[in-house]
């Protein structure tokens, strides 16, 4: 093993078995005990969502958002999207407490500002504009731009709802680690179509009930594809982390270096630009964007920001109840496993099954039934998990409003914009 060179991010990691580091990284498996969320909005001025936020007033905001008290993390999105992460929560109820605390001081803080947020998987009034910048977005902006618009449109037009769960136990079972990857990777279309709500942008209709998740789809593969479901999720997950292209290879001074074509592997075993150290392995990771990302606990990618100001808590409490409740995730894999069938050999999100989601949500027949098995189930095992009487009203309320009918926001959405053009949107 060649001799160690130590930088600022520690020892190199020339010749260190690369595939073990990312499998214990990745995946930590125990009792499901802990759950997260990480909610991102849109920001704008009230009534007059068109306008754009000028990067004098986007700083003031930063600024603002940063002094309240806040138990979950706060970052800003290269777009000025906000998003809160909350702490690893003991229970539903308890995630649900703390964030729904932080965004009340975060919405005070903009208020003041005459800025508020809004919910939507992508914004509907205004162009891909970066006001962040930040050498990170730099390099991200430079990689993504090599495939298409589809980046920029993800990086700084999109929001979601991200729901945290653990991994699961090491053995076998409805909440072993296997079948919760597994679980996660074909409930992911069902909640891509039953949270869709983002049918417009650039201000028209884009042909997508959720154009975030199209965004996804289009953006450079060995950035965002998932590994196949027919391999052992560690191994698998590793093999494709490692082989993924470098987004960039970060640096003290001027632009950081975007390489082409130069997987993690090939930098590890080669040792240019630079010898990688851990912390660039770390960093690599958290630029890889499939639609489950596994960082120890598992991290679903798909689902749109929410409509309503709590419109976040209904994804949460769903998903929540069919991963950490034995008998809903045993329901759930049961519904979801025969639309294996659809997905093919191409890798989520951009086989049929993943596309078909995102282009007619709870349309298509198929995932429409398997979202009402789903949220039977979930509402039925949400006490059981210790659910509060207004989480279980919203969750009700939503699957009466829409997924028993076969719908979802985006439906209202465009509906709305049908019968009013434009003027919908603000």
């Amino acid at each position: 093993m060649p001799e160690a060179n130590c930088t600022e991010d520690g020892p190199d990691i020339l010749g260190a078995d690369l595939d073990a580091l990312v499998r214990g990284i990745c995946f930590k498996t125990g009792p499901p005990r802990t759950v997260g969320v990480e909610v991102e909005w849109l920001l704008h001025e009230p009534g007059r969502p068109t306008a754009p936020i000028t990067p004098a007033r986007f700083e003031a905001a930063r600024a603002a958002v940063k002094e309240p008290s806040l138990s979950s993390a706060l970052t800003v999105e290269p777009g000025g999207q906000l998003e809160l992460s909350s702490l690893p929560a003991t229970s539903l109820m308890e995630c649900v407490t703390a964030v729904s605390a932080d965004l009340a001081l975060v919405r005070e803080a903009l208020q003041a500002l005459d800025l508020t947020l809004t919910g939507l998987g992508t914004d509907p009034w205004r162009p891909p504009t970066r006001l962040l910048r930040e050498p990170r977005y730099d390099a991200m902006e430079t990689y993504l731009d090599r495939a298409g618009p589809a980046g920029r449109g993800m990086m700084c037009s999109s929001a979601s709802v991200q729901v945290c769960v653990d991994a699961g136990y090491e053995e076998p079972g409805p909440l072993g680690h296997g079948r919760r990857w597994r679980l996660a990777h074909l409930l992911g279309p069902v909640l891509v179509a039953a949270f869709a709500n983002s049918p417009l942008i650039g201000g028209l209709p884009s042909g997508w009930r959720s154009t975030r998740q199209a965004l996804w789809a289009g953006i450079e593969p060995g950035r965002s594809a998932a590994p196949g479901l027919d391999q052992e999720p560690r191994a698998a997950w590793a093999r494709r982390a490692l082989d993924a292209p470098v987004m960039c290879v970060r640096g003290d001074d001027g632009p950081w270096l975007v390489p082409e074509g130069l997987s993690f592997r090939a930098w590890a075993r080669d040792g240019g630009p630079r010898p990688p150290t851990r912390a660039d392995l770390d960093y690599h990771l958290s630029t890889l964007f499939p639609p489950v990302r596994p960082r120890g606990h598992l991290e679903l990618r798909m689902i749109d920001a929410q409509p309503g100001d709590d419109g976040w808590i209904v994804p949460l409490a769903v998903t929540t109840a069919l991963f950490d409740d034995a008998a809903a995730a045993e329901t759930a894999y049961r519904a979801v496993k025969p639309l294996a069938e659809r997905a093919g050999a191409r890798p989520a999100p951009r086989n049929a099954l993943w596309l078909a989601a995102a282009r007619h949500a709870l349309a298509d027949r198929e995932l429409h039934e398997a979202a009402v098995v789903c949220f039977a189930a979930a509402l039925d095992a949400l006490p059981r998990i210790g659910a509060g009487t207004a989480v279980l009203d919203a969750v009700g309320a939503y699957n009466e409003r829409y997924v028993v009918r076969g719908r979802c926001p985006a439906d209202e959405l465009m509906d709305r914009y049908t019968q009013q053009g434009k003027d919908a949107l603000s």
